[in-house]
């Protein structure tokens, strides 16, 4: 009999978990400050549940049941000393907030069994910061699930300096028996995917401000090189607020870690300036695109309308061929720096970001490190995500 989950914030992303847990037979201890947000979590996973059951190839009436069964298993949890007190494992999944996080984890460290799992779904804070305020860090750790996570295969197991090897196994092992594919990263800015795909948005940016290309061409470029969604479509689509604030999460922590080259990671001005003014992409209806009423794009957005290429642009293949580049040449560091594995890093980037291929994979293709760091000479001008990763120019 599957064990105890308790999961703090309900949320999109911790109603998510906790569908996930249900699905796999766990009792789930749902816990929100917001009774309103309890409610609306629910509903997601009830939603969810029934999205779900609708896969299954079951009749109507088992279908009933089977939702029915796994929602039995979900119990609303007012006292947050309850979600831990019979827990195997405890994901939280609160708000960006790292005196917050940390409130939650000194409550949930008096609460739960010596043995318990405590895990926060972090993408951008330290979880050494978060499990400093606890007396047992050996147990602590990040599980980073992607949006939504009923649905997206990666979540990434994070170590903290003091985390135990046995708890990040157990943590791996619990979550791939609820289908996840999981990845080992360590305790760095960005992990995994938020760190090596940051190019993939931030070069398409440096390529606009320099007038290079407009939104609507690199796209479309990005597009025909294999990828499914185009930068700034993604931009919109998960909010350019959302994509704002991870890039400074990234560029704040590169920062203070006395990264020499943190100025890669610059976030740029030119999506500062759309969340000043309130235009955050899908969600209010105008971002680097305009959007229906259905949320179907309608044409680029008054300032990114399509205006003739500058004469020597860029061509469609060396857009996407330099957006490439800057996320090979990162994975690289990434490998330098001890944060995971090669394999892991392509397997991340290829279910986390929805790549064509891995870094490395890509590497290998055009010709391996050599060619990897020609081709980073030719762009050297561009800035700082074009200096080889240590290694690269190796003698």
């Amino acid at each position: 009999m599957p064990g105890v989950v308790g999961v703090v914030g309900a949320g999109t992303m911790g109603a998510g978990i906790a569908q996930l847990a249900v699905e796999a037979g766990h009792r789930v201890h749902l816990h929100d400050v917001d009774a309103a947000a309890i409610e609306r979590g629910h509903e997601r996973i009830r939603v969810g549940l029934e999205r779900r059951a609708g896969r299954l190839d079951l009749d109507s009436d088992s279908a009933e049941a089977w939702v029915a069964g796994r929602l039995d298993l979900l119990v609303d949890t007012p006292a947050i000393r309850d979600v831990a007190a019979d827990a195997d494992l405890v994901v939280e999944a609160a708000l960006e907030d790292l005196a917050a996080k940390q409130a939650i984890f000194r409550a949930l460290d008096e609460a739960a069994p010596p043995a318990t799992l405590l895990a926060t779904n972090t993408s951008a804070l330290p979880v050494a910061d978060i499990a400093a305020v606890t007396s047992r860090p050996e147990r602590v750790l990040g599980l980073h699930f992607f949006n939504p996570a009923p649905v997206m295969p990666l979540v990434e197991v994070v170590a903290a300096p003091r985390t135990a090897d046995e708890a990040a196994d157990r943590a791996a092992e619990l979550v791939g028996a609820w289908g996840k594919v999981t990845v080992r990263c360590a305790d760095t800015p960005g992990f995994i995917v938020n760190r090596v795909n940051r190019p993939f948005t931030l070069e398409a940016l440096a390529m606009l401000e320099a007038g290079l290309a407009t939104t609507t061409s690199i796209d479309a470029a990005v597009r025909a090189a294999g990828y499914p969604m185009g930068p700034f479509e993604l931009m919109d689509l998960i909010g350019i607020d959302i994509n704002l604030a991870a890039a400074y999460g990234v560029y704040e922590r590169t920062r203070r870690a006395g990264d020499p080259l943190a100025e890669r990671f610059r976030p740029s001005s030119i999506q500062e300036r759309l969340v000043s003014s309130g235009q955050l992409g899908r969600k209010t209806g105008r971002g680097f695109y305009e959007y229906g009423a259905d949320g179907r794009i309608t044409g680029p957005a008054a300032g990114f309308e399509g205006r003739a290429e500058p004469a020597g642009a860029d061509s469609t293949a060396i857009v996407a061929d330099r957006i490439s580049l800057a996320i090979v040449n990162e994975a690289y560091r990434a490998l330098g720096d001890r944060v995971a594995t090669a394999a892991d890093i392509d397997l991340a980037l290829r279910l986390g970001a929805g790549h064509p291929m891995g870094p490395f994979e890509r590497a290998t293709a055009i010709g391996g490190p050599a060619a990897v760091l020609e081709s980073l000479r030719v762009h050297a001008a561009a800035g700082p995500r074009f200096e080889p990763a240590p290694g690269l120019d190796a003698p």
